[in-house]
């Protein structure tokens, strides 16, 4: 399965969908991009006159890329054609270190850390184009082709 296959396979769409690209994808992790638009809707009231990206929006940027495309690539097997995958998150912790502005573009990188009986949990970071730190964390989900 490749790259693009993969992205439209995503259970979202615009504006809920936060994946640009997928950089690099393996069995043992991914790594993928979003720029978050000067338009997006929740810039309008986080925070007044001076809009940053929430951390509920940041962390839903790395499980769709950490979590959910990978996940989409190591189920690639077991999918049919006509169904799409069913995606559920049950946990996550993520730590926050640095504000992401509209028009950043920031990369996800994400390392397996258990794949069984259908429940993925991974290690994710997120990174600015200055190569910051700006959060990282662990992110689990149950998914099913």
């Amino acid at each position: 399965m490749n790259k693009k296959q993969i992205i439209a396979l995503l259970p979202y769409q615009k504006p809920f969908l936060f994946v640009d690209g997928i950089d690099v994808i393996s069995e043992d992790g991914i790594t993928g991009h979003y720029t978050f638009k000067q338009d997006e809707s929740f810039y309008e009231g986080h925070f007044k006159d001076n809009p940053i990206t929430p951390g509920v929006i940041l962390t839903e940027c790395m499980a769709q890329i950490g979590l959910v495309c990978l996940g989409i690539y190591l189920l690639s097997t077991e999918l049919e054609s006509e169904n799409k995958p069913q995606i559920a998150l049950t946990s996550n912790s993520i730590d926050f270190y640095l504000p992401v502005l509209p028009e950043e573009k920031v990369t996800v990188v994400s390392e397996k850390d258990v794949f069984r009986f259908h429940k993925l949990k991974c290690k994710v970071k997120m990174l600015n184009t200055k190569g910051e730190l700006v959060a990282r964390g662990t992110i689990s989900g149950m998914l099913k082709g």
